[in-house]
């Protein structure tokens, strides 16, 4: 039987896969950093957000990566190529990947190694909120991508498929 752990696992990897997708969907270099009338974040931005925050979370808390990372930066960063962007989508998969297979699962209830909030939620609890924060800023970076580039073609994301396994 699968653990939350595994279903976590491919669920990072699908989101992170659909993160790269929304980035090369976009026409040109100049379309993910332009301005959205009523939306505080370029695509790029909320790219950077993404990969900061789960190269830190994940990465380095859990898998010890030694990422420092730069909050400010990831919202004030303007006009990176896309391909820049990219590469950091893939190193931050490789992070994440490496840090959740590394985790055994009876290390979830434990308490994250970082206070958030001056407390210290289970492994679990945070691992479901980045998740769900994934997920949060992909359906914004859609939108962006829609409204800016006024393409409303979708790029496949949070496909169920992705849940499915064999019995056991």
């Amino acid at each position: 039987m699968k653990t939350v752990l595994a279903d976590l696992a491919v669920l990072f990897e699908r989101d992170m896969s659909c993160l790269s997708r929304e980035i090369k969907a976009y026409p040109d270099d100049a379309s993910l950093w332009a301005a959205v009338p009523g939306h505080p974040s370029s695509g790029g931005n909320l790219a950077l957000h993404l990969v900061g925050n789960l190269r830190h979370f994940i990465g380095a808390a859990l898998g010890h990566t030694g990422f420092v990372r730069d909050r400010p930066s990831e919202f004030a960063t303007r006009d990176v190529p896309r391909e820049i962007v990219l590469e950091s989508i893939r190193i931050a998969e490789v992070e994440v990947a490496a840090a959740l297979a590394a985790l055994p699962p009876s290390r979830l209830p434990e308490p994250f190694p970082l206070e958030l909030g001056g407390a210290h939620p289970t492994i679990q609890a945070v691992l479901l909120h980045l998740s769900t924060h994934l997920a949060f800023h992909l359906g914004q970076l859609d939108y962006h991508r829609r409204a800016n580039t006024g393409d409303s073609t979708s790029v496949g994301p949070l496909s169920l498929g992705h849940l499915a396994s064999p019995p056991g």
